[in-house]
């Protein structure tokens, strides 16, 4: 299949940048290799031979300046634009700080540590976010526009509002319309994310992005392609970035806190002394504010707070949860409102027969009998879930008639008992008395001969842990917790209140599901004290809601394709339960991080102290930078062990 892009007009093609994209991804893999392969050179060197101090400044500045050239030049460019106080500045600082002091692998190590972190973060964040292609699966290609005795292929969003489409089965529909000729079973799953099929008659809505799965339709469109459901949900999905909070990265936040305040303290330092108190001296002070600097350099804090956060990724993925970024790692740790999805997130997302109800005189063995009988020439979810059921081969050559009643069930001839199996309406249009149940899920009704048998309930199933998921968010600190569902609001609301959620929001559309995350967010229902909102669904349909809130988690083992791409974590397990193992390694992660910062700057601040009084010298400040540094990241790799529920 081959889809233009006048087409996918903003599908994001990038035919002529990609060369230019992946030579530039190349020649920075050569130069940071180059540049790595020169450190560890330098390393070796000076272990085994000693080097002079100048032939080891200068193997470790080459390589410096191929690992760190790109943050140093970032730093430049950003003080000419005003941005002074970023993460660049804040590198630069720390990795010329280590040169001054004579530490030069310690210099080119932090900016390598650095810039390794980083290409990990931007290869899973350009991974997630480069490609819509499970989306396009849902994006039709043409519409059968029907005119008088003749049907056209034409492109849909040629096809006016008014005209009639025909749309057979196997085939989407192309644009939102009314059924005017013909019944049959959509798929909907891609826009709800309900794998049961929707059975349509003349008269009905249909959605595009719908598959017919069994009759010939004939739909009068009511809405324009730029209108339909689907051009909705990819435009919500291609634009959802424009309107997410972005979510910064811990190191950046503290930058531009702690990088001024460190260096309006040494100039303050070097100038205000000689300048306002006679007969000090102008160069002591200098010196005394460089040990200040050199003090201050963050070394321990640049390496062990990505390192922190890069040991509890390596931590939640050992526990089957991919993080795609330290920021989403932070973002976790104040997670206060989840928006979950219903179908394949808390529930299965497998019909089954959950239910058997004979009635007086019949028996539940014969009720599964004929009504795997009656079902086994569909491929209904309804009928395989019967047939699975019942456990055993349907022996065919006891079906005599099979007679179709479309939307409603089947008449068949069993030996020489007639069955009748399916729904209510197909009940009273037979005349037949029957036991209407109060019961989440769709009833089957079966009648033998003109007589009620009894009914089977075909219903979703809870995954195991979904309600001790529910009950650990609220532990771990998660105020609201929220359940979205393009489902029925009577299964809504009774899933719902078997898990214990706050709110049910049922029947949604994709683009509806978005409005209501934005109605929470309106309403301070979510992010109260700065907290965060995190939405987890699996579905193509559940992409613009993960795309959209801060933090989209997806379920990475039935999820789709679209949904893994959008979100920024992935529970590769599917399990609920996870998300609060997640939570807790962000909580831990970011436990070991404040550890780390407040020993970092308890001991600097010692030694800053000493430093202005004069009392220390280049040595302590050496232990103030490497010795804290070593400490610190010792501790930072607390956070790579895996924690155990």
């Amino acid at each position: 299949m081959e889809t233009s892009c006048e087409c996918c007009s903003g599908c994001g093609h990038e035919s002529k940048s990609e060369p230019k994209s992946s030579k530039k991804e190349l020649l920075d893999r050569l130069r940071m290799g180059f540049g790595a392969a020169l450190f560890a050179l330098g390393l070796v060197l000076n272990f085994v031979l000693e080097l002079p101090w100048q032939a080891e400044f200068a193997l470790f500045f080459v390589s410096y300046l191929l690992v760190g050239g790109e943050v140093l030049w970032r730093a430049a460019q950003n003080i000419t634009r005003g941005k002074i106080f970023d993460e660049n500045f804040l590198m630069s600082i720390a990795t010329i700080g280590a040169f001054i002091l004579g530490e030069y692998p310690e210099g080119v190590a932090v900016m390598l540590f650095y810039q390794v972190g980083e290409a990990f973060e931007q290869l899973a964040v350009g991974r997630s976010r480069s490609s819509i292609a499970a989306l396009m699966d849902i994006r039709p290609d043409f519409a059968n526009l029907k005119t008088g005795d003749t049907v056209q292929r034409v492109s849909p969003d040629s096809v006016r509002v008014g005209q009639t489409i025909v749309v057979r089965p196997g085939e989407k529909i192309p644009l939102d319309g009314r059924v005017l000729e013909g019944c049959s079973a959509l798929d909907t799953s891609a826009l709800t994310g309900e794998a049961l099929p929707r059975d349509v008659v003349p008269g009905d809505e249909v959605l595009s992005g719908s598959i017919n799965k069994s009759g010939l339709l004939a739909i009068e469109v009511t809405k324009s392609f730029g209108e339909s459901t689907v051009s909705k949900i990819l435009d919500l999905v291609q634009n959802a970035s424009a309107h997410k909070a972005p979510v910064e990265n811990f190191i950046t936040r503290f930058a531009r806190v702690y990088t001024p305040v460190v260096v309006f303290s040494a100039v303050a330092l070097a100038l205000i002394p000689p300048l306002f108190i006679p007969g000090m001296p102008f160069a002591e002070w200098v010196g005394r504010a460089l040990v200040f600097l050199v003090v201050s350099c963050p070394c321990a804090l640049v390496i062990s707070i990505p390192l922190s956060f890069f040991g509890g990724i390596g931590g939640a993925s050992r526990n089957g949860i991919l993080v795609k970024g330290s920021n989403y790692l932070e973002a976790l740790n104040k997670v206060d409102t989840v928006v979950f999805d219903k179908t394949g997130t808390l529930t299965k997302g497998v019909f089954k027969v959950t239910q058997t109800v004979a009635a007086e005189g019949r028996n539940q063995d014969e009720l599964l009998f004929f009504a795997a009988h009656a079902e086994s020439n569909s491929t209904h979810p309804i009928a395989t879930s019967i047939l699975a059921a019942y456990g055993k081969p349907v022996d065919t050559a006891r079906i005599h008639s099979h007679e179709e009643h479309a939307g409603h069930g089947v008449r068949v001839l069993v030996d020489d008992t007639t069955v009748l199996a399916g729904n209510k309406t197909l009940m009273e249009a037979e005349g037949i008395a029957f036991a209407q149940p109060e019961t989440v899920g769709t009833v089957v009704y079966l009648a033998l001969n003109g007589s009620f048998a009894g009914y089977l309930v075909i219903a979703d199933e809870i995954k195991p842990d979904s309600k001790q998921a529910i009950a650990e968010l609220r532990t771990a600190g998660v105020r609201n917790i929220v359940m979205l569902t393009g489902d029925s609001e009577r299964v809504g609301q009774s899933v719902g209140a078997e898990l214990g959620v706050d709110r049910v929001f049922a029947e949604l559309l994709p683009h509806q599901k978005v409005e209501k995350l934005e109605l929470l967010e309106a309403q301070g229902e979510a992010k109260a004290g700065g907290g965060k909102l995190a939405a987890v669904g699996d579905g193509i349909n559940d992409a613009p809601l993960l795309a959209r809130s801060d933090i989209g988690i997806a379920m990475g083992g039935v999820g789709s394709d679209a949904a893994i791409e959008a979100a920024d974590v992935v529970l590769m397990t599917d399990e609920p339960s996870k998300i609060v193992s997640a939570i807790r390694i962000a909580q831990r992660t970011h436990r070991i991080v404040w550890q780390n910062i407040i020993f970092a700057l308890g001991v600097k601040a010692i030694l800053l102290a000493l430093g202005a009084a004069g009392i220390a010298s280049l040595w302590a400040a050496v232990f103030g930078d490497v010795g804290v540094a070593v400490l610190a990241i010792l501790n930072a790799m607390r956070a790579m062990r895996v924690i155990k529920r």
